[in-house]
């Protein structure tokens, strides 16, 4: 008897799972045949980075997608709407889907730059987080370290700046700069050479400082570190025009 009662509970749960399977499968396939009644857009900007805003997104979609209002679901392609919007370099990431209101959702994430390239005969440029290069805003300027010089030219020319010579070693160092506080502080900017070799220009004192190239940067600033910590405070700050840190084991100002 016990075996039965068992059963019978058993049976009711699986009708009542087949109930309920059927159910969302026909709202999906309502909601697929169903007609976009708006665009509602998502952007995740955690980062503050104010290049595009809602605005933006939804007049990029609309140009993208002329007449997306009132079409079917069953033939809005979400794979081609996020490729689209992600051919903007400023957008990392989108996603595209429908809620249950029957709007189109666009949820976007921008990118975050970590340098500005800037040029005397050509426009500037942002270096982005993950080495994209993309275009400044007018309405918009990110406090970063400037990048400056004939190497910066042909950063500004690629697709990341991987793609240059040196570009990964250059990024790394970006990176380390603006994770350090002290760093993120003081270096202003970076002139950099058609060779590769840097010129740090730092924002309070007022030493030019020849870096070199960028492999072995974090020793380098561990030598300029003891530059400011010992040196200018017994010689003063004033004292040095010149700092070379590009031979091993060796400060030599002047």
């Amino acid at each position: 008897m016990k075996w039965k009662i068992s059963f019978r509970n058993e049976f009711k749960v699986a009708i009542a799972v087949l109930g309920v399977l059927s159910l969302i499968a026909f709202t999906e396939k309502q909601q697929a045949g169903s007609a976009c009644r708006d665009i509602a857009i998502d952007l995740d900007n955690h980062h503050e980075n104010h290049y595009l805003d809602e605005g933006d997104i939804l007049r990029l979609v609309e140009k993208l997608n002329p007449g997306i209002r009132g079409a079917s679901f069953d033939r809005i392609d979400f794979k081609a709407i996020e490729s689209k919007l992600e051919y903007d370099r400023h957008i990392e990431d989108a996603q595209t889907f429908k809620d249950l209101k029957g709007n189109l959702v666009v949820r976007v994430e921008l990118r975050r730059p970590v340098a500005r390239i800037v040029q005397e005969n050509a426009p500037d440029a942002y270096i982005a987080e993950d080495g994209v290069i993309m275009g400044v805003s007018d309405r918009y300027n990110s406090r970063v370290v400037l990048i400056s010089g004939p190497y910066a030219a042909r950063i500004a020319q690629a697709h990341r700046v991987q793609d240059v010579p040196g570009g990964s070693q250059l990024l790394e160092m970006i990176e380390f700069i603006r994770d350090d506080a002290f760093w993120n502080a003081q270096i202003a900017q970076v002139d950099i050479a058609a060779d590769g070799k840097m010129t740090l220009l730092p924002q309070i004192t007022g030493q030019r400082v020849e870096f070199g190239m960028a492999d072995g940067y974090e020793e380098k600033l561990r030598k300029l570190m003891i530059f400011y910590k010992e040196i200018l405070p017994q010689r003063g700050w004033t004292r040095y025009e010149r700092v070379n840190l590009e031979y091993n084991g060796q400060i030599i100002a002047e």
